[in-house]
């Protein structure tokens, strides 16, 4: 069993390579020609990584095919959620349209029927009414509801059942995937939604918190493959700054020659190296791929761009150093400890919004700095970067003058990145005119030029001016004082934590129940017992 599930495997990639066109040049290293953002379907599966690291026994088990519900073939690429039949139903209220077709571009948008327009009412009917049991009701109506799903997983999340979490997001998924349009695809690179859209808006938001359970479990390489899926709907405009998060996936799945294409592609015209991220992640992808290389040449080249590299990037953001040695208990030396370019000034000194990108890049990837390698050849560009300072180089006042004229502040995909990513390092500093707002997990800070195709009947003011669950997600930002929040308004909100409190638990305990016996909508289909039921 395991050998047919390997010659699969191997047979699906020699496909997928040579649709690709991918090729091995000379030097040894795969010069790949097809489009930056494609995706592979095979990438997009947790458990073809999964068995690639512990074999196939260890992650189907000791199942015969048979059990495996090999029955007939899945219809689903993103994601396979339990109690879901192998064929999608009838789209569930939603069908996505092809808007028009532009220099070989296909933009798409999700619409709304009528009968889930009344749904999506309701759904924000019991978002900001005082019982959550609202919520699991209007689930247990309407298990496809998508925003419904989104919203309670969250939830899920905090009170730490990550299962359930994860399973309502694949939900979510599954959901709008069973919506697609025929001619949309998920691999060319080509297809658009417009964020802008209400409607398209929950797609990208599943797949980012679908994409955040797959990094958490293991899966860096499935979670890159969403990611560059998540980037390919609206590269432009890029709503969940996707960018602050590409580089570390492809470091954390050993990707480096994607990770330093899309540098060498994209640095033209979106001047990725003004990104913190960008400016560090690119030269520590040159010095692991100096580690790896077999041909002289090559490595020679990869080891002389890092360095290049990576002192541009510490004259550019001296305040990363710091903040990251500390997190990967490191303790500079004396010369590095006591010179004021890399000091406290360095920190206080730059705007919030670069704070911002500092603290998010430390916070998230300093576990792949530990290596005592990559910190051998950090300490000896520092001390080079050191000397350049010291000499006066005209590099170090330029970069000075471009930390203070650019990073004024935040575009509002950055904010709504921080938020989504939870990163507390970066949460932190945010500013107040959005962690003040309330944070809805189906909607966070939504556009403010949004294209909005139908609109809410008008209701009576609800008596207070924020719910339960309003409140209890806009706690969930780190510097949310519920005690404080409770005095500066005085005593007539005095309750809004206990009923914060028991609101929740009794959420959490109407949604196990309903989710134990929630049955998705099973299509008829033919008989095919030779059918293969896996994604791959």
């Amino acid at each position: 069993e395991d050998k047919d599930l390997a010659d699969i495997d191997s047979l699906l990639e020699r496909i997928e390579d040579t649709n690709g066109l991918s090729q091995r040049s000379q030097g040894g290293i795969i010069a790949d020609s097809r489009p930056l953002l494609y995706v592979e379907h095979r990438n997009l599966n947790p458990e073809n990584e999964l068995k690639r690291y512990f074999g196939a026994r260890a992650v189907l088990g000791d199942q015969r095919p048979r059990q495996r519900q090999r029955l007939y073939v899945r219809s689903t690429w993103l994601t396979a959620p339990k109690n879901t039949p192998h064929l999608c139903p009838a789209p569930p209220g939603i069908a996505m349209q092809l808007v028009d077709t532009r220099r070989g571009v296909q933009h798409f948008t999700f619409e709304h029927h009528r009968e889930y327009q009344q749904v999506q009412f309701k759904f924000l009917d019991a978002v900001e009414s005082m019982d959550p049991n609202n919520l699991v009701l209007l689930l247990q109506m309407n298990p496809y509801h998508v925003d419904s799903l989104l919203q309670l997983s969250d939830v899920c999340r905090m009170q730490e059942d990550q299962e359930m979490a994860r399973d309502l997001v694949e939900r979510a998924l599954y959901s709008l995937e069973c919506s697609f349009h025929p001619v949309f695809s998920l691999t060319s690179g080509t297809c658009r939604l417009d964020y802008r859209r209400p409607e398209n808006r929950a797609f990208f938001l599943a797949l980012f918190k679908h994409l955040m359970f797959l990094e958490k479990r293991g899966c860096p390489r499935t979670a890159l493959e969403f990611c560059k899926l998540i980037l390919s709907l609206d590269p432009e405009n890029d709503p969940l700054c996707m960018l602050l998060l590409i580089d570390f996936l492809s470091l954390r799945a050993r990707e480096y020659s994607f990770l330093t294409r899309i540098f060498q592609e994209w640095e033209s015209h979106r001047n990725l190296s003004q990104l913190p991220n960008f400016a560090f992640s690119v030269p520590l992808a040159y010095f692991f791929q100096s580690q790896q290389e077999e041909a002289e040449p090559e490595l020679s080249q990869a080891r002389e761009r890092a360095a290049q590299l990576i002192q541009l990037a510490l004259i550019m953001f001296p305040s990363v150093l710091m903040p990251l040695l500390d997190h990967c208990s490191v303790q500079p030396d004396a010369r590095v400890s006591s010179h004021p370019f890399f000091g406290l000034n360095a920190q206080i000194s730059q705007s919030p919004a670069l704070n911002q990108l500092t603290s998010l890049y430390v916070g998230r990837t300093h576990s792949l700095w530990k290596d005592p390698a990559v910190m051998a050849w950090l300490e000896t560009n520092v001390h080079e970067v050191l000397r350049i300072v010291d000499a006066r180089d005209p590099l170090v006042e330029e970069a000075e003058h471009k930390r203070k004229m650019r990073y004024q502040s935040a575009p509002r995909n950055i904010y709504r990145h921080i938020i989504l990513s939870e990163m507390k390092e970066a949460t932190a500093a945010l500013p107040l005119e959005v962690t003040s707002q309330p944070m809805m997990g189906f909607d966070p800070l939504p556009p403010l030029d949004s294209i909005v195709s139908y609109t809410r009947p008008e209701r009576t003011q609800q008596p207070s001016n924020e719910s339960t669950l309003s409140l209890f997600f806009r706690s969930l930002l780190p510097n949310f004082n519920l005690q404080g929040d409770i005095r500066h308004n005085g005593d007539e909100e005095a309750g809004a934590g206990q009923d914060l409190n028991q609101g929740v638990n009794r959420l959490m305990a109407a949604m196990r129940d309903m989710l134990a016996n929630i049955q998705f909508q099973e299509p008829p289909r033919d008989d095919n017992p030779d059918g293969d039921g896996d994604w791959d």
